[in-house]
């Protein structure tokens, strides 16, 4: 795959890593799939759709779900849960008024031209089709972006280019959302601070290596190392237990 513009270079998905360090995203997809309500016999899209767990929940309320990714390892082991699940790209969605609903969790804020795949996301509903969609939002991880930034630049390496992630306001999403043509049903800003069952370790891991990319070995574990110790005494509790600071962006809207 091209490393095009909107998307952040040195960010490679590993479904087992992923369902290791960070099995609790489609675990807390649960409100948002309240919001889609999803009907027997609609035809949905799940933008996103990463291993596929929150896919494989939503088939199994009798819709009829494909799952697309940017990730070719994710489909893959989507397909393994038996989820219709095919590589596209998101800035690039190639369908045209075919489904009910458009549903995406925990994956737009990797999409850096959001009103390209506003547009695609637009096209691909059917007339009065719905678009429900949780992601991170403006303050997401805060604290573990700004102790990532100082680490880089304590070592002298500009952080310019490397934050890898779209997390904005709901009235910037709101001004996207209008231009692009959808009604907003409801949006919000949603604070979740969110416990990480490998630690801040496994989350960076998973997550952050954009921030890393093209640097050398000693220098990538220098800079986790250093980032640890500066969130450790924010966001570790005194038994070690590790918790994100996590501001999700959850939005319905139609066309």
């Amino acid at each position: 795959m091209s490393n095009a513009p909107h998307t952040p270079p040195g960010q490679e998905w590993n479904a087992s890593h992923y369902a290791e360090h960070a099995n609790f995203v489609p675990t807390l997809g649960s409100e948002v799939m309240k919001l889609l309500a999803p009907q027997p016999g609609q035809r949905l899209l799940d933008l996103g759709c990463g291993d596929g767990a929150l896919t494989e929940r939503i088939m199994q309320l009798g819709a009829d779900v494909l799952g697309v990714d940017a990730s070719a390892d994710m489909v893959a082991a989507a397909q393994q849960r038996g989820v219709n699940a095919r590589v596209v790209d998101g800035h690039q969605l190639p369908f045209d008024h075919e489904f009910d609903a458009v549903f995406s969790n925990a994956a737009l804020h990797w999409m850096l031209d959001p009103q390209t795949v506003l547009a695609g996301v637009k096209r691909a509903l059917k007339p009065g089709g719905r678009f429900v969609a949780e992601f991170g939002g403006h303050g997401n991880v805060a604290a573990i972006c700004t102790a990532l930034i100082a680490s880089l630049q304590f070592r002298g390496i500009s952080s310019r280019g490397r934050h890898p992630w779209y997390f904005p306001t709901s009235e910037e999403y709101t001004h996207l959302l209008q231009t692009v043509g959808f009604h907003i049903d409801s949006i919000e800003l949603i604070p979740r601070p969110t416990p990480l069952p490998t630690g801040i370790a496994g989350w960076l891991e998973t997550f952050a290596s954009p921030f890393l990319h093209g640097l050398d070995e000693d220098l990538k574990v220098a800079i986790i190392d250093n980032t640890i110790n500066l969130l450790s005494h924010s966001l570790s509790d005194s038994q070690g237990n590790w918790t994100a600071d996590y501001v999700r962006l959850r939005v319905s809207a139609h066309v």
